[in-house]
């Protein structure tokens, strides 16, 4: 099967969407398909990756992110000659909308993957802008429905999403719940030796994250957690990997309240690295509110750590309550008070350890890559019968209106 990929976020980013996008393609390679990415120019950034084709970008200022320019006449011509069998999109605009227009060209099945929780994300960036979050809610949801229509199936990377889509889309039929897939292996040989050795972690007993620095990601509540943490045990270490916009300000806030001798953020590190900078860890933490699967969080588990984590949509539908680890509001107290039982109990570490291992591995890339396939599979089908996704337009901007009111 040859298979399109377009995207408005690849490498030399580091996000959940690359991460999926670069794991399925490793899972499908390795079962013999053929993948070619569609996606950002990136400047000074060098990669021996083959069949990555890269549209001119301009860079955003204020976001580490460049905005994808949708016009190609490279790929104009490239695209026929590539034989696709399949067009998957990763966004609903740019180089979504790019997708959409090929698939429509060349009488191609498209699938969309809803990756992001657009309206929260935007609501986020545009809070302080009088008048326009009601606007570009209006506006976000109008285009994301459209889109989702032109789609023969969608993609929900976890049961949370999917809920919420036939619930303000009604969208019940042709979605499907895919996890990003996880290289379980190459997690369960990581060695965190010497990623201790180079934050001089020594036998500290080490909280670790990973996480883009942003707002969205709920960060401060962390460290205020791990300041209580702190205050209870002196031997408690926090490893922050990753980096994002509001780095600076989380360091500042680290130091304000008393703890930026115990923290290292190790700023951006390569995906091979990854691996090992989580099992250099003893405890995963975590206080995202906004995830769509719980990605990094199924990678810890993959190396062996316990989680404490704040129960959201996203790492709700990938860790159990009491079973893999501990989930709690969002709320610093509940969320050291978490912690401190899992550090203080070995024998409930112990439980967790290994039940959080074997949820992984039930996330293994390759059973993951083959039930995308079978999506490919049948909307292939699917277009040829001229079928596609239904949106209830008039639901989803009712849905929409209705919690916009409910939050006066």
């Amino acid at each position: 099967m040859h298979i399109a990929h377009f995207t408005n976020t690849y490498k030399p980013n580091v996000n959940g969407v690359v991460r999926s996008i670069s794991t399925f393609r490793e899972g499908f390679i390795r079962s013999g398909h053929q993948v070619f990415i569609f996606c950002q120019q990136a400047d000074d950034f060098e990669s021996d990756e083959p069949f990555v084709y890269r549209y001119p970008a301009l860079k955003i200022p204020g976001f580490d992110y460049s905005a994808a320019v949708p016009v190609s006449r490279f790929v104009d011509k490239l695209l026929p000659t590539l034989k696709l069998n399949v067009i998957h999109s990763n966004h609903p605009t740019l180089l979504g909308d790019a997708a959409a227009n090929y698939a429509e060209k060349y009488d191609l099945p498209l699938v969309f993957t809803f990756h992001t929780r657009y309206v929260e994300y935007a609501g986020g960036y545009l809070s302080n802008i009088p008048f326009a979050k009601g606007f570009v809610e209006g506006q976000l949801v109008d285009s994301i429905g459209r889109y989702m229509q032109r789609a023969q199936h969608i993609i929900t990377p976890s049961d949370s999403i999917k809920d919420s889509l036939a619930k303000s889309a009604g969208i019940s039929e042709r979605v499907t719940t895919i996890p990003t897939g996880i290289d379980f292996e190459h997690f369960q040989q990581a060695d965190g030796q010497a990623v201790r050795e180079k934050y001089n972690l020594g036998d500290k007993k080490v909280l670790v994250t990973i996480s883009r620095l942003a707002e969205e990601k709920n960060v401060k509540t962390l460290l205020k957690a791990v300041k209580e943490v702190m205050d209870v045990r002196d031997d408690v270490l926090l490893l922050v990997i990753g980096d994002g916009p509001q780095r600076s300000d989380l360091e500042k806030f680290a130091a304000d309240i008393g703890i930026s001798k115990r923290v290292r953020f190790t700023g951006l590190v390569p995906f091979e690295a990854v691996p090992n900078h989580l099992k250099a860890g003893d405890l995963f933490i975590y206080s995202s509110i906004t995830e769509t699967q719980g990605l990094v969080t199924a990678e810890a588990m993959a190396t062996g750590l316990p989680v404490v984590a704040v129960d959201a949509t996203g790492t709700s539908d990938t860790v159990e309550d009491g079973v893999q680890g501990l989930l709690t509001a969002n709320d610093s107290s509940a969320l050291a008070q978490a912690a401190l039982r899992v550090l203080d109990d070995d024998a409930l570490y112990a439980q967790f350890q290994e039940t959080a291992v074997a949820r992984a591995k039930d996330l293994d890339m390759m059973s993951q890559a083959e039930k995308m396939l079978d999506v490919y599979r049948q909307a292939i089908e699917d277009k040829k019968a001229g079928r596609s996704v239904q949106v209830d337009m008039k639901r989803l901007h009712a849905t929409i209106e209705d919690d916009n009111k409910s939050l006066g």
